[in-house]
């Protein structure tokens, strides 16, 4: 492959899944506005692709990046902001009260439960840790120290582009809504990403405080 195409392939990818975000968002927007009925389940389910592919997109150019050594400033600032404005912006959509309805159990029908199994607490939470990471590998990295992503970051990465679509199907395809352990499967999915959020966000922590104090030399790898 021409080097001029490895350069530019990773960076390319990241543009494509930015488009990609947005034909994502779209969907979803008209999802949230169909009601319970088969458009949308149809329009439901062509966010889930959408998002799918999007995150395919990301995992494929930093691999490509970092095995052709080809990684570039404009990757390193462009790919963490579509990961986070993809998957903050997808979480905010699933907490939508458009995903909400009343527990039948309940009396005059005052009580909700959210299809897609994300409340928005749970969106403060994530995007809290997001901000108060990225906030803290700014003042890292303006040391000259690098500061990227530890292991417990990957994983929380992984589990959130999981539970992301599988919440989102779950929501609009009333076959699977109806089954019991489907919708347990749901919750236990989406509790385990906050809490892997919430634990991940720890490890930097101590990183930060450990690299400040001393200010050894940094490891890391990823966004």
């Amino acid at each position: 492959m021409p080097s001029t195409l490895r350069r530019s392939l990773p960076n390319l990818l990241t543009v494509a899944r930015l488009v990609i975000a947005a034909a994502f968002f779209t969907t979803l927007s008209l999802t949230i506005r169909m009601g319970p009925h088969a458009d949308r389940a149809l329009w439901g389910n062509l966010a889930t692709v959408l998002f799918v592919v999007a995150a395919a997109t990301d995992f494929l150019d930093g691999y490509l990046a970092r095995r052709w050594q080809v990684v570039s400033m404009f990757g390193r600032i462009m790919d963490p902001f579509v990961d986070k404005v993809l998957v903050l912006g997808a979480f905010v959509f699933l907490a939508s009260p458009r995903f909400a309805v009343p527990v039948p159990e309940s009396e005059g029908f005052d009580r909700f439960t959210m299809t897609t199994g994300v409340q928005s607490w749970m969106v403060v939470v994530i995007l809290g840790r997001e901000l108060l990471v990225t906030s803290i590998r700014g003042v890292i990295e303006s040391r000259g120290i690098a500061f990227g992503a530890d292991w417990a970051g990957k994983l929380k990465m992984v589990l959130q582009c999981i539970a992301i679509p599988a919440c989102l199907v779950v929501a609009v395809n009333e076959a699977l809504l109806e089954q019991h352990w489907v919708r347990i499967a749901r919750d236990i999915l989406v509790w385990a990403t906050v809490v892997v959020t919430i634990w991940s966000c720890v490890g930097y922590l101590v990183r930060a405080r450990v690299l400040l104090t001393k200010d050894p030399s940094a490891g890391g790898d990823g966004a």
